[in-house]
């Protein structure tokens, strides 16, 4: 078996969201985000939208899984994140060793309410 690497570019950015100035990286290509997808059977869609990282959530493999197979499930790390630009998503980033990287944007909410998968 032989694996592939693929670098994305990332690039540092302050984005100014309501009254505050935060810290993001910005990835250099834009993702279909689908909303409110129930697991990831139904990551994916149309549009494409900029992705602004906020932070990283770094889970084993068993976390990822279910928390890939439950995307609606209440969570409090994700609770007060993300957000909307004009065209793009603050996102958390989520990662595990050996799955696809997930870029949620729970819009203040405390579930994966737009989600976009890379790998």
């Amino acid at each position: 078996m032989s694996t592939m690497t693929i670098t994305i570019e990332r690039t540092p950015r302050t984005l100014q969201w309501g009254a505050q100035t935060i810290a993001v990286e910005e990835l250099g290509l834009r993702l279909p985000f689908a909303r409110k997808p129930i697991d990831l059977s139904e990551v994916g869609g149309t549009g494409q939208k900029k992705v602004f990282v906020t932070e990283t959530r770094e889970l084993t493999s068993a976390e990822f899984d279910s928390f890939a197979s439950t995307l609606l499930k209440s969570r409090d790390w994700l609770s007060g994140k993300g957000g909307a630009t004009s065209d793009g998503y603050l996102c958390v980033e989520v990662t595990a060793p050996g799955r696809p990287y997930l870029y949620v944007n729970p819009e203040g909410f405390d579930y994966s309410r737009h989600v976009a998968i890379l790998g």
